[in-house]
């Protein structure tokens, strides 16, 4: 009888507890809508002329810099000078192409050149980049080292990112691992 009772109060919380919600449901509220009062004019009607509508100022001017001040320069221009594989020193077959882009900006006083260094696939990309880099900085300092100004030499390197082939052969790795030249206006 005991276990009985038990069982019956246990029952009974949980049923007391367990109360049913009323469940509503939300009553849509129409839109407030314009009367035919509220949208004819209360007095007489008044005769009033439209206002003008403003005028546009004339659009500034943007200065632009023309797209000829700053070029890649010819191939046959300069042309690219190569690397060693993992070496930054510059060889004795790039120098003459060196030499003459150092007379070219002894000649055209208003130019500089940006030295752009690349790399083959082979080695991490933060490796690549920090070679890149360094290869471009030896052919700035070979420049500079004919008379030029490091001021109109800039530095850029794309490492691995901008290969002129994509094969994965030596003769392809080779033709990657350059400096290449681009040329603009100095101060631009």
């Amino acid at each position: 009888m005991k276990r009985f009772f038990v069982l019956a109060l246990a029952l009974g919380f949980i049923f007391a507890g367990c109360a049913k919600r009323a469940v509503t449901t939300p009553v849509e509220q129409e839109a407030p809508k314009e009367t035919a009062q509220k949208a004819a004019p209360v007095g007489p009607e008044k005769k009033t002329e439209p206002t003008p509508m403003k005028t546009e100022e004339a659009p500034k001017k943007v200065e632009s810099v023309p797209v000829n001040e700053v070029t890649e320069a010819q191939s046959s221009q300069f042309g690219n000078i190569l690397f060693d594989f993992d070496k930054y020193t510059v060889r004795e077959d790039a120098k003459p192409t060196l030499k003459s882009v150092a007379d070219w900006l002894i000649k055209n006083k208003d130019a500089k050149i940006i030295l752009e260094g690349h790399c083959d696939e082979r080695g991490t990309n933060e490796y690549n980049l920090a070679l890149g880099e360094k290869r471009a900085k030896a052919a700035r300092d070979y420049i500079a080292s004919l008379g030029v100004t490091k001021k109109r030499l800039d530095t850029i390197s794309y490492g691995e990112e901008k290969p002129l082939c994509k094969e994965q052969t030596e003769a392809c790795w080779q033709k990657n691992r350059r400096v290449q030249f681009v040329s603009g206006k100095a101060g631009k």
